[in-house]
């Protein structure tokens, strides 16, 4: 067990997310501030109940990710505009206000890896793969955006990277999170992004301006 300082937040951090934060409050400054110094993690947790980030009432589920920092910007003023990545998922066993912020008991919680077996039951995942690339393609498209992401091989690199990009509500995030192996993780992407893939579709149908209909020709002389 390893006790670890919390960040609460209204995000789920899955492994090999980055993440940008913007540190303003006093007790985050402390916080990452001794991150840097110790170059230890932190926990990202999501708020279960409780109003705001940093709501010292505000209860966390119980399946955080380890936020290691890789860059830090120092504002004269003492904020911190910091990108951190996740690594690790853990279990939180207890929780302690001893601190001006959160921390907390926690227990690495390793997916099960990806097996012959769990390979069996979920569909291919090349087939995984593509409708993760053609989902990208197309929230690009629909939000304007260059997207320029190399799609991994490896089975927990893509579940982990479409549980991320996906466009669901938090706590769908966080279910996913709370898989108990890559197999099972892999299916329920998959399974989302056929269905966000529909949706995305009949979005972008929506916005493309369509050609123009000749009153005098009715009917398609195909």
């Amino acid at each position: 067990m390893t006790s670890l300082p919390l960040f609460p937040l209204n995000t789920v951090l899955f492994p090999g997310q980055l993440l940008p934060l913007h540190i303003f409050e006093d007790r985050y400054r402390q916080m990452i501030g001794e991150c840097l110094q110790t170059g230890g993690p932190f926990g990202v947790v999501l708020i279960r109940t409780g109003e705001e980030v940093g709501d010292p009432a505000s209860e966390p589920y119980p399946v955080g990710t380890t936020a290691h920092i890789v860059q830090a910007e120092r504002l004269q003023d003492g904020r911190l505009n910091i990108i951190c990545v996740g690594h690790a998922r853990f279990r939180l066993q207890q929780t302690y206000h001893d601190q001006p912020y959160l921390r907390g008991d926690i227990d690495l919680w390793p997916w099960q890896p990806f097996d012959a077996e769990q390979a069996a039951h979920v569909p291919p995942l090349d087939q995984v793969r593509a409708r993760l690339e053609r989902y990208i393609n197309l929230l690009s498209r629909i939000t304007q955006s260059e997207v320029d992401i190399d799609l991994p091989s490896d089975a927990a690199a893509i579940a982990n990277l479409a549980a991320a990009v996906l466009q669901i509500s938090v706590t769908e995030k966080q279910a996913l999170l709370s898989t108990d192996s890559i197999g099972e993780l892999l299916d329920r992407v998959a399974a989302l992004l056929q269905h966000e893939l529909r949706d995305l579709q009949i979005m972008y149908a929506a916005r493309v301006p369509q050609p123009p209909v000749d009153d005098d020709v009715p009917f398609s002389q195909n």
